[in-house]
Formats: structure tokens, C-alpha cells, sequence
């Protein structure tokens, strides 16, 4: 099951980072400039925002086997229009398709790990699953100049037709390997969508959980500025396509082992404090990213993607801890409501920033800022163990 939604998710990295790496040929072919690609990098958010709530519902209360399905499903045909757009609005509403899937992927894999390992086990198998976006974007990044788009004589529509491609199957693979945990009883079977959405209201009434979901807008609303517009800002030091689309993997590959490591370090009464070191560093690698050139940018690199990337499973921890697994589901449609918000806001931002600025420094500068106030509200929460609603234990 763990490496079912590993391929899911990898899934998940491989579409959302197919354009970035292409933006310089799809915009010269479709006429857009870098607000346009903006908007469009931030178009799927959009959508996510608006159905990861139900989705989270849908999903405590139905097959995670179905649902996940579904969302990778979504995700492949967001794909394929991507390769067949004409113009701007055929884009749009293309990348806006992933935002229907995408949710069902995101929230489910939480979902999944509350349902398959225990306590002990689940910052582990986040910290496994959580490279898998990361991956997908290595590899995106890694091959489209410098294989995919000479192979293809240089036609990015076939270039993100194999990305879909490569989408697709991993659906006919989860259906393959997926199924029902026997031992855990689904607690939402029975209940219709509406009463599934009660949950929403009692979850928002706690104060932890809104400091948590103002942290998780910051994170995305940096992550997702960065990483669509990181081959560009790279392009802007001076770099052909494909060394800056290798060097823009580097915070991705080193999200992957953050991912991987900082979970399983994070215990409870760790991760306010991990949290808060993690935001601080951001702060000072985006410095470091618009500042520095050679050694020093390998450097700030290798820190943005280990910091921003593997924060970003000890916040779920941390929700997960509060609301405990039988509102998992409910809590990562919040999670990544409040996270897309940011992902809309992230991408539009730095393209924006850059037309009327003419560069991307001073906006990621202000980003590595804002980095540092989220790092002072970390601090604001309280480690803890035990479930906030009364009469459910942690175990539980």
C-alpha cells in the first residue's frame, strides 16, 4: 500500500512539474508572457482549493482504493490536455483539471498511512511517500531539455504527452496493488457528504489547528513560487535551459531526503522547535539564492530544498498528533485548502513581481522574509501527544 501511493504521488510531482522546465517554448508558442504563465502555474490551486474539503470528506467516508484512483486519473488527463492546448484558455483549463485530481491524491496518502501503520510507524512511511512528488519533478526536470525534447525534435507537446503517459499507467498499477486495510473499520460508511462536512466547523474552532493552517499557506505560498519559477530565476544568473533545469532539481532531490530524514527525527516535543529551524533556514538560503553564484548558490540550494521541502511532512505530523487518524481525512482537506491558497498565491506572485520589477530578486527576498515570521509562529505551538477532542486518545 505504501508503494502504491509512492507511485501516486510520484504521479501526482511528474504532472505538476511538467511545464516549469518548458516555460521559455511554451510561452514563445502560445504567446504568453510571464504573468500569464503566472496565472497559469497557478490555476490548478484554484480548483484544489475548492474541492479538497469535500474531497477530504468523500474520502474518510469511501474506498481509498477508488478515490485515489480517481484523483491519479485526473491527473493523467490534465496531462494530456496540457500536450494539446492551443492558446492560453485551452492551458488554463487544462492545468485547472489537476486541481480535481489532486486533492484525492494528497489527502488520501495521509489518510492512508493513519489507516495502515501505527504511531511509531507513521512519521517513517510519510517521510517514504513524500519523496515520491519530489521525484517526479527530479526526473521532469532532469530529462525534458536535456532528453525528452531533442528526442522529440524539440516539440514540448510530446514531451508532456509522455509525462501523461507515464500518469496513466501508474493507474492501472494502484488498481493493481491497492486494497482494504481488514483491520481498521471505516468510521465515516453509512454517513452521508453533508454530515461528513459537519467536522469542518469543530476543527476550524481550535486555535492550534488555525496557527497550523496559517503556517501551511506560508510553506506552500514559498514552495510553489519556487519551485515553477526556479528554472527561470536560474535562467536569469545566466544559465542555458538545460544546466538551469539540472541545477533546479537540486532543492527537489534534496526535498526528497529532508523528507525522508527530518520525519523520523521529529518526535513530538522536537517539532515545534524542528518546524521553526527548518522555516529559519529557508530564510537565509533565499537570501543566499539571489545574493550568491557558484559554490555558495550549490550551497543555498542544497539548504532551501533539505529546509522548505522537509518541513513540510512534521506539519502534518503535528496535525495529525491533534486531530488523531479517525479525522485525518477532514483535517488534510483543511490542510490543503489553507496550503493551495498559498500555491495559488506563490506562482502569480513572483511572475507578477518579475514584470513590473524586472527580476525575481526582491520577490524572493520578501518570501525569505516572510519564511522568518512563520518560523516565529511555529514557536507559538505546543508539542503535545494527545488528541485536542475529548474521549479519543493518541493511540487511538
Amino acid at each position: 500500500m505504501l508503494g502504491g501511493a509512492w507511485l501516486a504521488y510520484f504521479s501526482f510531482g511528474l504532472v505538476q512539474g511538467g511545464i516549469p522546465p518548458l516555460i521559455g517554448p511554451v510561452s514563445e508558442d502560445l504567446g504568453l508572457s510571464r504573468s500569464s504563465m503566472g496565472t497559469l502555474l497557478g490555476a490548478w490551486p484554484v480548483v484544489y482549493i475548492a474541492v479538497a474539503i469535500p474531497a477530504g470528506a468523500l474520502i474518510d467516508r469511501f474506498s481509498l482504493k477508488l478515490t485515489i484512483a480517481f484523483g491519479i486519473t485526473l491527473i493523467a488527463v490534465s496531462g494530456l490536455l496540457r500536450a494539446v492546448a492551443s492558446d492560453y484558455s485551452t492551458m488554463l483549463v487544462a492545468v485547472m483539471v489537476f486541481g480535481l485530481g489532486g486533492p484525492f491524491v494528497s489527502i488520501g496518502a495521509p489518510k492512508l498511512i493513519s489507516i495502515w501503520f501505527d504511531y511509531k510507524q507513521r512519521g517513517r512511511a510519510m517521510g517514504i511517500y513524500l519523496t515520491a512528488p519530489a521525484l517526479g519533478r527530479i526526473l521532469v526536470l532532469a530529462v525534458s531539455n536535456s532528453i525528452l525534447m531533442p528526442l522529440f525534435d524539440y516539440s514540448w507537446r510530446w514531451t508532456l504527452s509522455v509525462v501523461a503517459a507515464a500518469a496513466l499507467a501508474s493507474v492501472v498499477i494502484w488498481l493493481c496493488v491497492a486494497r482494504e486495510n481488514p483491520y481498521h473499520e471505516s468510521e465515516g460508511e453509512g454517513k452521508n457528504l453533508l454530515g461528513s462536512m459537519r467536522i469542518f466547523p469543530e476543527l476550524m474552532k481550535n486555535r492550534l489547528i488555525r496557527i497550523i493552517l496559517l503556517v501551511v499557506l506560508g510553506m506552500f505560498l514559498f514552495n510553489h513560487g519556487t519551485n515553477n519559477w526556479m528554472p527561470e530565476i536560474l535562467s536569469d544568473k545566466g544559465m542555458s535551459p538545460s544546466r538551469a533545469g539540472l541545477l533546479a532539481a537540486i532543492p527537489v532531490a534534496m526535498g526528497a531526503v529532508g523528507a525522508m530524514t527530518i520525519p523520523q527525527i521529529a518526535t513530538p516535543n522536537r517539532r515545534r522547535f524542528i518546524l521553526s529551524l527548518g522555516f529559519f533556514i529557508t530564510a537565509l538560503a533565499s537570501l543566499a539564492l539571489v545574493r550568491t553564484e557558484g559554490s555558495l548558490l550549490l550551497s543555498a540550494l542544497i539548504l532551501l530544498g533539505i529546509s522548505s521541502r522537509g518541513i513540510m511532512p512534521v506539519i502534518m505530523l503535528i496535525l495529525i498528533d491533534y486531530v488523531g487518524p479517525k479525522r485525518t481525512g477532514a483535517a488534510g482537506g483543511l490542510y490543503f485548502t489553507f496550503g493551495e491558497i498559498g500555491g495559488v498565491i506563490g506562482p502569480i506572485f513572483l511572475g507578477v513581481s518579475s514584470d513590473l520589477i524586472g527580476g525575481f530578486g526582491k520577490g524572493i527576498l520578501l518570501l525569505g522574509s516572510m519564511c522568518f515570521l512563520l518560523g516565529v509562529i511555529a514557536l507559538t505551538l505546543k508539542p503535545t501527544a494527545q488528541n485536542l477532542f475529548i474521549g479519543e486518545n493518541y493511540e487511538s
